[in-house]
């Protein structure tokens, strides 16, 4: 077919081992994405080169499960967990059918019939893919953090491309299979921490020694950390009218309005979250060209920043700061003329800068006063220019002068807008710099504002590679009450990735949480229960773990502890004793059997699930 994609040669093969299907897969992967100028001048040349940038994405995905298929071919694998392996071949087979079709396809009317049947089948097949990449096993593959993380982002386009596609209210598709009603997200274990990361919070801002966040992070942070520790990026502006957003206001990479628009060397523009978390992961070619960028600098694209905001106010969708049209949006969606307010707060921001210590006090103290009581505050102190100027202030001697910094920055951090501002500020290595060398509550509040930042998820990994983990464990040991429940909760959010574990580790981490367990006047032990859950699955913190002797403590939890602590004493036995007979053998030999069956019964439903799976490990 003229400009369509060739058929793979083993396109009629069936998923029949392992080893030669994830090979198989590899090839049809690598030969969708080398097509992918075969529909440059398609009518659907976007909807395909989107498709096939999502494809390209699991290509390390298929490495990583051919080569662990590869080293372990002398072991028998279930059947359960190959077969998906089979989905996600018929997915990308459909796939490759659809952009040959796509490519061919010249009509200048996307509303004849066959355009409408076309972007039809690119819902159905966006749905399949998604569908397929959510069934992977990965503890049995031993699939890296860092895939994971792709294969998730992945998925979340695929998702919103399939909702895109779903709006248009296009034919349904002729596969009864694709004709589903809603396109679930598929949270596996970060739904699960995000859960974990909640009762932190909660906990945290109910007890008497709560953290020390004056806006109260339990209050309004809860409602977003859903979102926030799983999703990867910006949300999508939802509209009654499902008002068409014009293709270029689009990030090519997450498919949805960009918000801060930023071009890089090939002169493609992309939000800058994205192309950041590109750049960051290692890549070094433009995602949307394939060239190879000869520098990273990411310049900003103020021309179209300026029409995406005029779009914006011209079809009343909300804008980054929560302003239309000059109006700040209030809880209950209505509108007031911010206009007296915003002076008012420009004025104070000027005074930030005032060669008066005496006058910057005065006006830093008024604007921690300000952001801490409003959402609105927040938008306006920062629309100000407030951001930069209180950054700045970090470096400052005066201890007050700094705790009234820090502590603005933290209430300022909880409007998620915010977040990226202060990042983009330069704030993180202040941040970390009062966290050491601070007060006993700008170190409690640094630790709050790392905290916050880190419910979005690229920042993480900044926080991570800032020297910051170390300088929280050492708040975790040393610190007061309040900075010690600061520390933890940060700590536990940071600790969801990997590289931080290690870091974590590095730091001393495992001593300090044993400690903590081991002191019965310790109000710690349910937070420091909560951080070795998540750590258990780090090879390095497992090892220091059983070295330590933590199995028997661990068991007596499950014996003696609150119904949370049970749960989160199992959620650490499970990954320690995952592939490890050893550990297996000295839990049995203790008993934890009794226990565990009794939890499976009448323990939280995150209980439930963790204590079943150990006992089919035991074979119980």
């Amino acid at each position: 077919m003229a400009g369509g994609l060739a058929s793979s040669s083993s396109s009629s093969s069936s998923v029949h081992g392992g080893e030669a299907s994830a090979a198989f897969l590899l090839r049809l992967v690598l030969e969708i994405v080398s097509a992918g100028t075969a529909y440059a001048n398609a009518v659907f040349k976007k909807d395909c080169t989107n498709l096939v940038r999502m494809i390209a994405h699991i290509t390390h995905l298929l490495e990583e499960i051919k080569g662990f298929l590869s080293s372990n071919h002398d072991h028998d694998h279930p059947s359960s967990s190959v077969s998906w392996l089979a989905d996600l071949e018929e997915a990308l087979q459909a796939a490759q059918r659809l952009l040959s079709v796509a490519s061919a396809h010249h009509s200048d009317h996307y509303s004849d019939e066959a355009a409408k049947r076309i972007s039809s089948q690119f819902q159905c097949v966006t749905w399949k893919l998604e569908t397929a990449l959510g069934k992977i096993p990965y503890d049995h593959f031993h699939i890296s953090e860092e895939v994971q993380e792709q294969v998730a982002l992945v998925r979340s386009q695929l998702r919103r491309a399939a909702e895109r596609y779903r709006s248009l209210n296009l034919p349904k598709c002729s596969n009864a299979e694709s004709q589903q009603p809603e396109i679930e997200c598929d949270r596996h274990a970060a739904d699960e921490a995000t859960k974990i990361l909640e009762r932190v919070t909660n906990s945290s801002s109910n007890s008497a020694s709560s953290t020390s966040s004056e806006v109260c992070l339990s209050n309004e942070l809860d409602s977003k950390m859903q979102q926030n520790v799983t999703s990867k990026g910006i949300e999508e502006t939802k509209k009654p009218d499902a008002v068409v957003i014009p293709d270029d206001f689009l990030c090519p990479i997450s498919l949805e309005l960009m918000r801060d628009p930023v071009v890089v060397a090939t002169g493609q523009t992309y939000e800058r979250s994205y192309i950041q978390r590109w750049i960051d992961s290692g890549n070094a070619t433009c995602p949307k060209t394939r060239q190879k960028l000869e520098d990273t600098t990411l310049t900003p694209n103020y021309v179209l920043r300026s029409l995406i905001n005029q779009w914006c106010a011209k079809h009343n969708i909300e804008q980054p700061s929560g302003m239309v049209k000059g109006r700040l949006k209030k809880s209950d969606g209505s509108f007031h003329d911010a206009s007296c307010d915003m002076a008012a707060i420009q004025a104070l921001v000027c005074k930030l800068s005032s060669r008066s210590i005496v006058e910057r006090k005065a006006a830093v103290a008024e604007i921690r006063s300000l952001s801490k009581s409003s959402t609105g505050n927040r938008i306006l102190i920062a629309d100000a220019g407030a951001i930069p100027v209180l950054v700045n202030l970090l470096t400052t001697d005066d201890v007050s002068l700094q705790e009234h910094a820090v502590t603005s920055i933290l209430n300022l951090s909880i409007f998620e807008n915010n977040k990226s501002l202060i990042m983009l500020a330069g704030a993180l290595p202040l941040i970390v710099h009062v966290l050491r060398s601070g007060s006993d509550e700008a170190r409690e509040n640094a630790a709050a504002t790392l905290f916050s930042l880190s419910l979005v998820d690229e920042n993480k990994l900044k926080i991570g590679a800032s020297g910051a983990i170390a300088a929280l464990v050492d708040l975790l040991q040393h610190g007061r009450t309040r900075g010690k429940k600061d520390a933890a909760t940060a700590l536990f959010s940071l600790c969801l990735y990997q590289v931080n574990k290690r870091m974590a580790v590095k730091a001393g981490i495992i001593e300090v949480l044993l400690k903590m367990l081991s002191d019965t006047s310790n109000c710690m032990v349910e937070e420091a229960l909560m951080i070795l859950s998540v750590l258990a699955s780090n090879h390095d913190a497992k090892s220091a773990m059983v070295k330590a002797s933590i199995i028997p403590v661990l068991i007596d939890f499950l014996r003696t502890g609150s119904a949370r602590t049970k749960e989160n004493a199992a959620a650490t036995l499970l990954p320690l004793c995952t592939r490890d007979a050893k550990n297996l053998a000295c839990i049995i030999r203790l008993g934890a059997d009794i226990h565990l069956r009794e939890l499976a019964k009448s323990g939280t439903e995150r209980a439930k699930r963790k204590a079943t799976s150990l006992l089919e490990y035991l074979g119980k």
